[in-house]
């Protein structure tokens, strides 16, 4: 894939404290934002749609992730994380996203470009 970015997920995130006590597992809403921070990071802006998202591995409190990214023909973003060090290569999640371009009705019903 094309581009990677390296992130610890601390130990004391906040997700941790209510997901889920005694076995705390980072939330897939909180990697989806991460990826977008990492996608923004690297000059990747604007809105997105979540075409796709497989969640494969639990995220656990001190883990590092390499979250890495490609842009696709069709302005697509293609998506995978994985885990670094000691479990490397185990692929926490993938997925793609799609820009979001509002569209027009040119008044006959079809739309405009």
């Amino acid at each position: 894939m094309g581009n990677t970015t390296t992130l610890l997920i601390p130990t004391q995130h906040p997700a941790f404290g209510g997901h889920f006590p005694g076995a705390p597992v980072l939330p897939g809403v909180v990697l989806l934002d991460e990826m977008l921070r990492v996608l923004e990071d690297s000059g990747i802006t604007g809105a997105w749609t979540l075409s796709s998202a497989k969640f494969l591995h639990p995220v656990r409190p001190g883990e590092t992730l390499a979250f890495e990214h490609e842009a696709l023909a069709n302005g697509a973003i293609r998506f995978s994380i994985r885990t670094v060090g000691m479990a490397a290569g185990t692929l926490v999640a993938t997925g793609t996203l799609t820009s979001k371009h509002p569209t027009h009705e040119n008044g006959d019903g079809h739309e405009a470009g």
